[in-house]
Protein backbone atom coordinates (compact mmCIF):
# COMPACT_ATOMS: atom_id res chain seq x y z
CA UNK A 1 0.00 0.00 0.00
CA UNK A 2 2.98 2.39 0.86
CA UNK A 3 4.67 1.81 -2.41
CA UNK A 4 1.04 3.17 -4.45
CA UNK A 5 1.29 6.36 -2.32
CA UNK A 6 5.21 7.10 -2.65
CA UNK A 7 5.53 5.49 -6.62
CA UNK A 8 6.06 7.90 -8.97
CA UNK A 9 6.52 7.19 -12.78
CA UNK A 10 8.85 9.70 -13.70
CA UNK A 11 8.76 9.02 -17.36
CA UNK A 12 4.80 9.60 -17.52
CA UNK A 13 5.53 12.94 -15.28
CA UNK A 14 8.22 14.52 -17.68
CA UNK A 15 8.22 12.91 -20.91
CA UNK A 16 5.83 14.15 -23.70
CA UNK A 17 3.16 11.77 -24.51
CA UNK A 18 2.86 13.69 -27.40
CA UNK A 19 5.27 14.88 -30.34
CA UNK A 20 6.65 18.22 -29.24
CA UNK A 21 5.64 19.24 -33.38
CA UNK A 22 1.99 17.95 -32.97
CA UNK A 23 1.96 20.38 -29.55
CA UNK A 24 3.40 23.09 -31.17
CA UNK A 25 0.71 22.66 -34.50
CA UNK A 26 -1.94 22.40 -31.94
CA UNK A 27 -1.15 25.14 -29.96
CA UNK A 28 -0.71 27.65 -32.93
CA UNK A 29 -4.01 26.30 -34.52
CA UNK A 30 -5.95 26.58 -31.40
CA UNK A 31 -4.86 30.24 -30.30
CA UNK A 32 -4.87 31.76 -34.02
CA UNK A 33 -8.25 30.41 -34.62
CA UNK A 34 -9.72 31.89 -30.99
CA UNK A 35 -8.04 34.75 -31.75
CA UNK A 36 -10.07 35.46 -35.29
CA UNK A 37 -13.08 34.45 -33.80
CA UNK A 38 -12.76 37.04 -30.37
CA UNK A 39 -11.29 39.36 -33.09
CA UNK A 40 -14.98 39.89 -35.11
CA UNK A 41 -17.42 39.58 -32.08
CA UNK A 42 -18.81 42.87 -30.60
CA UNK A 43 -16.46 44.91 -28.35
CA UNK A 44 -19.17 45.08 -26.04
CA UNK A 45 -18.71 41.36 -25.51
CA UNK A 46 -15.50 41.33 -24.77
CA UNK A 47 -14.99 44.09 -21.73
CA UNK A 48 -12.00 45.68 -20.70
CA UNK A 49 -9.83 42.54 -21.45
CA UNK A 50 -7.58 42.43 -24.47
CA UNK A 51 -8.37 39.69 -26.45
CA UNK A 52 -4.64 38.44 -26.57
CA UNK A 53 -4.99 38.49 -22.84
CA UNK A 54 -7.87 36.71 -22.53
CA UNK A 55 -6.78 33.74 -24.99
CA UNK A 56 -3.48 33.74 -23.33
CA UNK A 57 -5.66 33.07 -19.38
CA UNK A 58 -7.95 30.51 -21.43
CA UNK A 59 -5.79 28.66 -23.34
CA UNK A 60 -3.12 28.75 -20.14
CA UNK A 61 -5.78 27.17 -18.21
CA UNK A 62 -6.58 24.34 -20.37
CA UNK A 63 -2.59 23.58 -21.92
CA UNK A 64 -1.66 23.28 -17.84
CA UNK A 65 -5.19 21.51 -16.77
CA UNK A 66 -4.20 19.00 -18.92
CA UNK A 67 -0.95 18.67 -17.83
CA UNK A 68 -1.43 18.80 -13.89
CA UNK A 69 -4.63 16.72 -14.08
CA UNK A 70 -2.53 13.36 -14.37
CA UNK A 71 -4.61 11.77 -16.85
CA UNK A 72 -1.43 10.46 -18.46
CA UNK A 73 -0.43 13.35 -19.92
CA UNK A 74 2.88 14.94 -18.96
CA UNK A 75 4.04 18.14 -17.49
CA UNK A 76 6.05 19.08 -20.54
CA UNK A 77 2.93 18.89 -23.05
CA UNK A 78 1.57 22.00 -20.64
CA UNK A 79 4.38 23.46 -20.99
CA UNK A 80 5.20 23.03 -24.48
CA UNK A 81 2.15 24.27 -24.95
CA UNK A 82 1.89 27.64 -22.60
CA UNK A 83 4.94 28.35 -24.32
CA UNK A 84 3.28 28.09 -27.41
CA UNK A 85 0.99 30.57 -26.55
CA UNK A 86 3.89 32.94 -25.32
CA UNK A 87 5.15 32.71 -28.37
CA UNK A 88 1.81 33.82 -30.84
CA UNK A 89 1.02 36.33 -27.92
CA UNK A 90 4.35 37.89 -27.98
CA UNK A 91 4.60 37.84 -32.18
CA UNK A 92 1.00 39.81 -32.58
CA UNK A 93 1.74 42.21 -30.24
CA UNK A 94 5.34 42.72 -31.42
CA UNK A 95 3.39 42.64 -35.45
CA UNK A 96 0.88 44.99 -34.12
CA UNK A 97 3.96 47.83 -32.76
CA UNK A 98 6.31 46.93 -35.96
CA UNK A 99 3.20 47.47 -38.39
CA UNK A 100 0.42 49.69 -38.08
CA UNK A 101 -1.86 48.49 -40.65
CA UNK A 102 -1.63 44.84 -38.62
CA UNK A 103 -2.30 47.12 -35.08
CA UNK A 104 -5.37 47.84 -36.90
CA UNK A 105 -7.13 44.41 -37.34
CA UNK A 106 -5.46 43.40 -33.71
CA UNK A 107 -6.91 46.51 -32.12
CA UNK A 108 -9.39 47.63 -34.24
CA UNK A 109 -10.84 51.46 -34.51
CA UNK A 110 -12.87 53.04 -32.68
CA UNK A 111 -16.73 53.37 -33.11
CA UNK A 112 -18.57 56.47 -33.10
CA UNK A 113 -22.08 55.83 -31.19
CA UNK A 114 -22.52 59.66 -30.60
CA UNK A 115 -21.67 62.40 -32.85
CA UNK A 116 -23.08 65.96 -31.86
CA UNK A 117 -25.81 64.50 -29.44
CA UNK A 118 -27.10 62.01 -32.18
CA UNK A 119 -26.90 58.60 -31.72
CA UNK A 120 -25.28 56.86 -34.55
CA UNK A 121 -28.12 53.78 -34.51
CA UNK A 122 -26.25 52.04 -37.38
CA UNK A 123 -23.08 51.01 -35.49
CA UNK A 124 -25.76 50.66 -32.04
CA UNK A 125 -26.82 47.97 -34.08
CA UNK A 126 -23.30 46.64 -34.80
CA UNK A 127 -22.18 46.87 -31.35
CA UNK A 128 -25.53 45.31 -30.06
CA UNK A 129 -26.14 48.27 -27.44
CA UNK A 130 -29.88 49.42 -27.13
CA UNK A 131 -30.45 53.01 -26.42
CA UNK A 132 -30.96 52.32 -22.31
CA UNK A 133 -27.66 50.35 -22.71
CA UNK A 134 -26.03 53.57 -24.41
CA UNK A 135 -27.74 56.09 -21.97
CA UNK A 136 -26.47 53.67 -19.00
CA UNK A 137 -22.87 54.16 -19.93
CA UNK A 138 -23.21 57.73 -20.83
CA UNK A 139 -24.58 58.48 -17.18
CA UNK A 140 -21.64 56.09 -16.00
CA UNK A 141 -19.23 58.73 -17.67
CA UNK A 142 -21.53 61.98 -15.92
CA UNK A 143 -23.36 62.38 -19.35
CA UNK A 144 -27.36 63.83 -18.05
CA UNK A 145 -28.46 64.37 -21.84
CA UNK A 146 -27.85 63.42 -25.26
CA UNK A 147 -27.18 66.91 -26.32
CA UNK A 148 -24.25 67.39 -23.88
CA UNK A 149 -22.49 64.63 -26.03
CA UNK A 150 -19.97 65.83 -28.11
CA UNK A 151 -18.34 62.48 -29.47
CA UNK A 152 -18.81 59.00 -27.83
CA UNK A 153 -16.60 55.78 -29.02
CA UNK A 154 -17.21 52.20 -28.63
CA UNK A 155 -13.37 51.34 -27.83
CA UNK A 156 -11.60 48.26 -28.59
CA UNK A 157 -11.40 46.94 -24.94
CA UNK A 158 -15.64 47.86 -24.92
CA UNK A 159 -15.42 50.75 -23.54
CA UNK A 160 -16.85 53.75 -24.26
CA UNK A 161 -15.10 57.33 -24.33
CA UNK A 162 -16.85 60.69 -24.49
CA UNK A 163 -15.99 63.60 -25.13
CA UNK A 164 -18.77 66.17 -23.35
CA UNK A 165 -20.05 69.38 -25.16
CA UNK A 166 -20.05 71.00 -21.82
CA UNK A 167 -17.10 74.15 -21.10
CA UNK A 168 -14.06 72.97 -18.84
CA UNK A 169 -14.54 76.37 -17.04
CA UNK A 170 -17.16 74.92 -14.34
CA UNK A 171 -14.15 73.54 -12.63
CA UNK A 172 -11.68 75.21 -11.00
CA UNK A 173 -8.46 73.85 -8.75
CA UNK A 174 -8.27 73.76 -5.24
CA UNK A 175 -6.28 72.48 -2.82
CA UNK A 176 -6.64 70.39 0.00
CA UNK A 177 -4.05 68.35 1.90
CA UNK A 178 -1.16 69.81 -0.63
CA UNK A 179 -2.39 67.78 -3.11
CA UNK A 180 -3.95 68.85 -6.48
CA UNK A 181 -7.55 68.27 -6.51
CA UNK A 182 -10.43 69.52 -8.39
CA UNK A 183 -13.92 70.91 -7.30
CA UNK A 184 -16.64 71.76 -9.46
CA UNK A 185 -18.13 75.39 -8.41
Amino acid sequence: MMDLFWKIDWYKVFVPSTSVAELVVRGTLVYLLLFAILRFLPNRQIGTVGISDLLVVVLFAEAAQNAMASNYTAITDGVILVMTIIFWSCILNWLGYKFPRFQHFLHPSPVPLVVNGKMMRRNLEQQLITQDELMSMLRQQGVQKMSEVKLAFMESDGNISVITNVPKSNVSPVLKDESDTYATE
